[in-house]
């Protein structure tokens, strides 16, 4: 069982007591909001697409890479962004155990709507 969820206080440790064996996965949609809030508007689509270096990578591995590239880049700025995805980095990254069709599933608690109409 994967359990995607916000980064509500103690959710990470009530849904290990309840459920042992699931997967805690961070929102990586929340997680991306409560990064950029520290980041001025001019950076942030610098910013973001710096993000998504780490969420799209192929694998934990390049992920964690990334994370330190996008760091060292932007750390002196806004090292409250960079402390919040190397203190949730056990959460966010669940989702590079499976395939990318399921990561498309797992990544956010938000809905998803496919228009299916043509």
């Amino acid at each position: 069982m994967v359990i995607c969820a916000d980064g509500l206080t103690w959710i990470k440790e009530a849904i290990s007591t309840a459920y042992p064996k699931a997967e805690y996965q961070r929102c990586i949609v929340h997680m991306a909001r409560n990064t950029l809030k520290y980041v001025n508007y001019k950076d942030m689509r610098s910013f973001a697409s710096d993000l998504k270096t780490i969420y799209h990578a192929p694998d934990e591995k390049k992920a964690y890479e990334n994370m330190h590239e996008v760091t060292e880049k932007w750390n002196s700025k806004y090292p409250n962004s960079m402390k919040r995805l190397e203190d949730n980095w056990d959460a966010i990254t669940t989702i590079f155990k499976f395939s990318q069709d399921v990561r498309n599933v797992i990544y956010t608690t938000n809905a998803i709507t496919v228009n299916t109409r043509s």
